[in-house]
């Protein structure tokens, strides 16, 4: 133990020299650039690859059928893979580059908050958590979320300390981008609210956004140097700002969250239009659901659990100065809970962006510590996050001991694959997105025989299939059925007149069974 002790030390002193911000965002870069293409784009990426590739009016008419909540991102992603083209690597990148930039601002707003070690210290336990790195690899815009909510929050607590039209312009920008990327992250303008609502009552200091108020003793400093700075400091902490000055800051923040209602807002009613189709498949909020909310945003049960308790230390020695962090965790949580026993709402995944600021809770934690002691907390907490780290590289599905093989149902077709060949998928209409995965694998499959109107065309998630598929199939000698789940006998079990149509007219020659999938090579019956 020696040895660790004196060798966690010198890596202290090594980290202690650098710029704040810089050991988080590498360490989160190395992590989630680690295994970036190992998984599978899983069913919501194939729905980001297939609107990105899509022209801007074509995205336009996405929107307006079902996915206006997710258009802004789409569009973003429309540009980046124009440039830096649909490879899995490619359209994973931007979420990596959020991350490793959230996790460099989470260090930086921790120091301005509490103080160096904290924001180091939270950085770094945010690099190593295994919900970093499932949503810093997927192309979805939870990533960029997360990074805009700390950016944010960062532009307010510094608005508020030295107010300026120019910072709290700057605020404004980051806050109309978090709403347009995630509608529900704007739940943490009540964290905000209530943050400037205690500055204009209470002062800054009650607000826990003053400068170096109330200095908490560095375990790593002698008793007396750290007296000496309290002495120094304090007298700047107790100054605040007039009650005029205190009054203008509510109405700068009012006036900088305008620009969201006015453009976030008719996509939110949009979005709210089209909930029936694009949420269908999320049930009502449970109590027993917020339970498993820190092991959900986590990706790991035990590494969450470990957060809040970290977390819940970290709250319980800042104080007041919790405020800003503390609420910016629960009033988000508390406020999608309330709306989902309502709506069906509730998805962990959509509160990832709070995860920063609990982790900037157990750096306060963390912070009272000596150096040395720390470091061993962070570096248990990625060894306990090991096992999920490695299960979220082989897929990004859930649970992961149900992976979907698009690529190696893709590779069967692609190998024996013939001039005249058709496909067939079952379900259709199914958020599997059968032909997506095949399509991207495959590059050139064979004819969708029973599609009449594209995914593109229809403004849609999915493409409009033959009402009278035995008319559609005529003429093709072979058919290549892809079905979900793995079926000893695939052509049995397509319901209705598609599943008839294939029956009358065709027999089974091979079946293939991968993860999450069937694939099955028809042959025309003799006589049709």
């Amino acid at each position: 133990m020696g040895g660790l002790s004196e060798s966690t030390g010198a890596a202290w002193e090594h980290l202690r020299r650098l710029p704040v911000w810089l050991p988080p965002a590498l360490l989160t870069l190395a992590v989630t650039l680690t295994g970036l293409g190992s998984a599978q784009l899983w069913r919501d990426e194939l729905a980001t690859w297939s609107a990105a590739t899509r022209s801007p009016g074509d995205l336009a008419r996405l929107a307006g059928t079902i996915d206006a909540a997710t258009g802004p991102y789409y569009l973003l992603m429309h540009v980046w893979v124009s440039v830096f083209g649909d490879s899995t690597i490619a359209l994973r990148a931007p979420a990596v580059l959020a991350m490793t930039v959230a996790a460099g601002l989470l260090a930086v707003l921790g120091a301005r908050l509490v103080d160096r070690r904290a924001g180091l210290f939270a950085g770094l336990l945010f690099a190593v958590l295994p919900g970093t790195s499932r949503y810093g690899q997927e192309a979805r815009p939870y990533a960029l979320a997360t990074m805009l909510a700390v950016l944010a929050t960062l532009l307010l607590v510094t608005a508020l300390r030295r107010p300026s039209w120019a910072r709290w312009a700057g605020y404004a920008v980051a806050v109309v981008a978090l709403g347009l990327l995630h509608l529900i992250a704007l739940t943490l303008l009540a964290a905000h609210a209530l943050v400037v609502l205690v500055a204009w009552w209470r002062g800054a200091a009650d607000a826990g956004v003053a400068a170096r108020a109330h200095p908490i003793a560095n375990p790593d400093r002698p008793a007396s140097r750290d007296r000496s700075a309290g002495n120094r400091e304090q007298p700047t902490a107790r100054r605040d700002h007039p009650v005029a000055e205190r009054d203008r800051r509510v109405w700068r923040w009012v006036v900088a969250v305008v620009p969201v209602v006015l453009l976030a807002g008719p996509l939110l009613l949009k979005a709210r239009a089209q909930q029936s189709r694009q949420l269908n498949w999320v049930s009502l909020a449970r109590l027993d659901d917020l339970s498993a909310l820190p092991g959900g945003v986590a990706q790991s049960s035990v590494v969450g659990g470990l957060l809040v308790g970290v977390a819940a230390l970290g709250a319980a020695r800042l104080g007041r100065r919790a405020l800003l962090p503390v609420s910016a965790v629960l009033l988000p949580v508390l406020l999608l809970f309330a709306a989902g026993t309502v709506v069906p709402l509730w998805v962990p995944r959509y509160l990832v962006f709070v995860v920063p600021f609990a982790c900037l809770l157990a750096g306060a934690a963390l912070a009272a510590v000596a150096a040395p002691a720390a470091l061993v907390v962070v570096v248990l907490t990625g060894l306990l996050g090991l096992p999920d780290q490695a299960a979220l590289r082989r897929t990004h599905e859930w649970p992961r001991s149900a992976p979907v093989d698009y690529a190696g149902a893709a590779h069967v077709i692609g190998v024996g694959q013939r001039p005249g060949d058709a496909v067939v998928y079952s379900p259709r209409h199914s958020w599997l997105f059968l032909d997506l995965g095949i399509e991207y694998h495959l590059g050139d499959p064979p004819r969708d025989v029973l599609v009449t109107e594209d995914e593109v065309r229809r403004g849609d998630l999915w493409a409009a299939e033959c009402p009278q598929p035995a008319q559609c199939l005529a003429g093709t000698p072979r058919v290549w059925l892809v079905v979900a789940g793995r079926h000893a006998e695939p052509l049995a079990d397509v319901p209705g007149a598609k599943g008839d149509a294939l029956r009358a007219g065709y027999t089974v020659a091979q079946v293939w069974e991968r993860p999450g999938l069937t694939v099955a090579l028809l042959t025309s019956s003799p006589g049709r």
